[in-house]
């Protein structure tokens, strides 16, 4: 519950928050990304701001604290997630924020870690602070969602990327060349998406089709390459070749069935060239997608982006695994009318993935071509079943 009645100011703050946090993704993991401001609601300055920091520490609320310094006595903090209350590699970011002598905490969402999941507002609370939450709660939720559907689903957040021509087609690359269907600006943004994802992953096929390095290209974002993960039944390496000759700098997971003994290196071998092998049970023919879910949060990864090809979309969407779609689509001859546009993307996102509640949250321009995306509606949302889809390394991706 508030204890006070909130003002366009606080509203205002708390956008600078989920903006800082959205500096995150894909640089904190495990940790969640999240955005502090520190502001004087007298005079109205902006006395500090702080951001989740590389590797998930120090903490956004901490950071903003030490920006401040003796100026965050008596002022507001806003953040976008529940201040921890547990002690892990740091001491609790609610004791800091007591220690600070802030006068209040206005916080966009509580945290479902069962660690703190409305303890770090008690204790502030305890500490006499006036504490207020939700404020930015539904973009605050999709920015933490990463983290959310880790603790209480144990997944990462799933994105997919989609290129497609105006007729919706996706054509396979062959002998190590993908075959492009969008610009220069489409690209770019897709590897801006590398950037702030914690992993990227393929099948087997795009691996044989393409060869490809799936490192983010873009100037300045190269040390913003995410892990790299190929899902493969078996231990083939013929078309991996790219991809380990940067592996010291950009680690690979290799997801194949159970281990039968038949290494093509040793773990230790692995390790030290910076890909390590991960199994997962085959059922059916194919990789069991959950218990891949369940390896990735085994390893920190908390926002998957998955490019691969039409069958392994399609099994994530089959496997109810897909939080987000972004699709870039080359511009029809015809018209290119907004509504026309919107109307071809549903078309195209239906055709490749099936029947998957999807809503559209943005459409705009991406040079030549166009980039729509789309979220799985919230009451969609539930747990992968029984039945869910599976990979298999024979079926093209």
């Amino acid at each position: 519950m508030t204890t006070k009645s909130t003002s366009p100011f606080d509203h205002a703050m708390m956008s600078i928050a989920l903006a800082m946090a959205r500096r995150g993704h894909g640089n904190t993991a495990p940790n969640p990304a999240v955005g502090a401001v520190i502001a004087d609601e007298a005079t109205g300055e902006v006395v500090a701001r702080g951001w989740t920091q590389p590797g998930g520490r120090p903490h956004a609320e901490t950071e903003a604290i030490r920006r401040a310094g003796d100026r965050a006595r008596g002022k507001t903090m806003y953040v976008t997630l529940e201040p921890c209350s547990h002690h892990g590699k740091t001491p609790p970011c609610a004791d800091a924020i007591v220690a600070a002598g802030l006068r209040r905490v206005v916080t966009a969402i509580e945290d479902p870690d069962p660690r703190v999941a409305g303890r770090g507002l008690d204790r502030l609370r305890a500490a006499g602070l006036d504490v207020d939450r939700g404020i930015g709660a539904a973009e605050a939720r999709w920015i933490t969602r990463g983290h959310i559907v880790r603790v209480t689903e144990r997944r990462p957040l799933v994105t997919l990327k989609i290129a497609a021509g105006a007729d919706g087609a996706v054509p396979r690359g062959g002998g190590g060349q993908p075959v492009w269907v969008t610009g220069a600006e489409a690209r770019a943004r897709g590897h801006l998406l590398r950037a702030e994802a914690d992993a990227i992953l393929i099948g087997a096929g795009t691996l044989r089709d393409d060869e490809p390095e799936l490192t983010c290209r873009l100037p300045g974002l190269v040390a913003r390459t995410p892990i790299r993960v190929v899902l493969s039944r078996t231990r083939d390496l013929t078309h991996a070749e790219k991809l380990i000759r940067s592996a010291p700098t950009a680690p690979i997971l290799f997801v194949n069935g159970p281990d039968n003994g038949s290494t093509v290196r040793s773990a230790a071998t692995a390790a030290a060239s910076g890909h390590k092998w991960l199994h997962v049970p085959i059922v059916g023919g194919r990789l069991w997608l959950p218990a891949v879910m369940e390896l990735l949060v085994a390893e920190g990864i908390t926002r998957l982006l998955v490019e691969g090809g039409p069958t392994i979309w399609r099994s994530f969407a089959e496997a109810r695994l897909v939080d987000e779609v972004h699709l870039f689509q080359a511009a029809s001859t015809g018209s290119s009318e907004k509504t026309e546009v919107e109307a071809r993307a549903a078309a195209t996102v239906a055709h490749l993935l099936g029947d998957i509640p999807l809503a559209r949250t943005s459409t705009r321009p991406a040079g030549a071509d166009w980039h729509v995306t789309f979220r799985v509606a919230p009451h969609h949302e539930q747990r992968p079943h029984e039945g869910a889809r599976l990979i298999r390394n024979d079926e093209p991706s």
